[in-house]
């Protein structure tokens, strides 16, 4: 401001004077400098163990804070490829293009980019036209003749076109355009984030149905294979060979397996009915090829985890979030400056319309038709000074918001990995006691057929057995389901190309 002073000092010209002035506070800004959280982020993640996995970005300093540059300026990554299910494919091409959820984020990016759009408007004078009549009356006092006298009557056309402009003193026109772009910028990266959580929950739905389909097969052939000995104990049974109870207990174990698939059926009914909606179709009309879950090996490389802060949208949205409440401190602290606005009028008017457009009938008018061009608040009760605080405290909130996100993000990606790490371990021991437990059931029923046993101990066996299988192919679902969630914790925008698929079981 001294330096404004001094040039208005040596400029004699007022007309002069006052464009310099309005040039040099046009330029001005009370925006505050965004001040970006400190975080001290750890060099690796603790539950990425000894495993190598290549790098998902360029070398980068481990433990260096850097600004969320977020996944809107690149397109989501089809990381559902690298699952190598061409099923999976198709379904998710379909969930972006049908899913509800999808289209409601697109029409909330549209609405906040039309709202950057008519923020920029600002920056613009606005020019309307109008052309009509006008009937006036004035009262004789109005006129100058005194009370009494009577008044006189006139019908005006006018045809004339309107200016207004605000000169952006102290940048609060530029500050409300930063908030509308980082708004929009903020719905960007949050339909980059609805478009990730829906095709997270279509893999997940996916797998979960795979999985079910699994159990349901082999509750089938479990519900057969008993039926069978039921039907052999009966006879044996008839020939005298066995006691009623163990027909009765076979009939137990057939009536159980029966029961548990109804169970199987409900939930994949349910889960079908699920996946159905996600792809934005009725249950009615969604049918699925039956197939059963195949077992993945894939291991997704989590990188750095510097490197989440551009690669996790809702991390992105969060610091939008931060940078237009930034911005928006700057239009409440502008409220206590003066503005300048400028308007014009430029037209003709005239009594008769086939005068209207004589160049003598011209009129002009510089300056608002009410009120003044320079406005300067003095006195408002402490309003303004409530909204500034209220949008720091705001930016304060977005600023602890943002801080979560970056710690929610971290403790997710731990969890994913640690998830992974021991659902390898319990598919390998699974797998194990499957083919002890079948062995088993195996010796158990030819000990029996010898009549060395009593048939309990088949029964046992088999159950064990039943037992063992259905948990392997309940660890399997929720292995691919882990994996998903990796995807979803690592935000999904990571270079297919450096994954790789070691044998997890070698």
């Amino acid at each position: 401001m001294k330096l404004l002073t001094l040039i208005l000092r040596m400029v004699r010209r007022p007309q002069v004077a006052i464009v310099i002035a309005v040039a040099f506070l046009a330029a001005c800004s009370v925006t505050p400098e965004e001040q970006r959280p400190e975080m001290t982020l750890p060099a690796t993640f603790a539950e990425a163990g000894t495993h190598n996995f290549a790098p998902l970005t360029p070398a980068e300093k481990p433990g260096e804070w850097r600004p969320a540059e977020p996944a809107d300026k690149q397109a989501p990554s089809s990381w559902w490829k690298v699952l190598g299910d061409p099923v999976l494919m198709r379904l998710e091409e379909e969930a972006l293009k049908a899913n509800p959820d999808v289209n409601i984020a697109m029409a909330r990016l549209q609405q906040a980019r039309a709202l950057t759009a008519r923020s920029e408007s600002a920056r613009v004078p606005s020019v309307n036209a109008g052309f009509g009549p006008t009937r006036q009356r004035t009262s004789g006092a109005a006129d100058g003749n005194g009370d009494g006298v009577p008044g006189t009557s006139q019908t005006l056309w006018r045809a004339q076109a309107t200016v207004a402009y605000e000169v952006d003193l102290f940048g609060r026109v530029s500050a409300s355009v930063d908030a509308a772009r980082a708004d929009a910028a903020q719905q960007q990266a949050l339909a980059h984030q609805m478009l990730l959580l829906v095709q997270v929950d279509v893999a997940r739905t996916y797998f979960s149905l795979r999985q079910l389909e699994g159990e349901r097969r082999l509750l089938g052939e479990t519900a057969r294979l008993r039926e069978d000995a039921q039907r052999l104990l009966q006879r044996r049974l008839d020939d005298g060979d066995v006691a009623n109870f163990v027909v009765d207990q076979a009939s137990t174990e057939l009536f159980s397996a029966r029961a548990e698939q109804q169970t199987i059926e409900q939930q994949y009914a349910l889960t079908a009915h699920a996946l159905a909606t996600l792809l934005g179709q009725a249950p009615a009309s969604f049918t699925l090829q039956p197939e059963p879950l195949q077992a993945l090996t894939v291991q997704l490389p989590p990188g750095l985890p510097s490197a989440l802060l551009e690669r996790r949208p809702d991390i992105a949205a969060a610091e939008r979030a931060m940078a237009a409440e930034n911005a928006r401190i700057g239009v409440a602290r502008a409220a206590f400056f003066p503005a300048l606005t400028l308007t014009g009028a430029l037209g003709y008017e005239s009594q008769d319309l086939g005068n209207l457009v004589h160049w003598s009938q011209r009129t002009f008018l510089l300056g608002p038709l009410v009120g003044t061009a320079l406005n300067l608040p003095i006195f408002d009760g402490g309003r303004r000074d409530a909204h500034l605080a209220r949008t720091r405290a705001l930016y304060d909130q977005r600023v602890a918001e943002y801080r979560k996100t970056v710690l929610q993000a971290f403790r997710e990606v731990e969890d994913s990995l640690a998830s992974m790490r021991a659902l390898d371990q319990r598919i390998d021991q699974q797998r194990g006691a499957e083919r002890a437990s079948a062995r088993v059931a195996d010796s158990a029923q030819a000990r029996f057929s010898e009549g060395d046993v009593d048939y309990l101990l088949v029964v046992d066996a088999q159950r064990t057995l039943l037992r063992h299988r259905q948990s392997l192919i309940q660890a399997e679902g929720e292995r691919a389901r882990a994996t998903v969630d990796m995807v979803r914790a690592l935000g999904g925008g990571w270079n297919i190309a450096n994954l790789k698929k070691p044998d997890i079981h070698g």
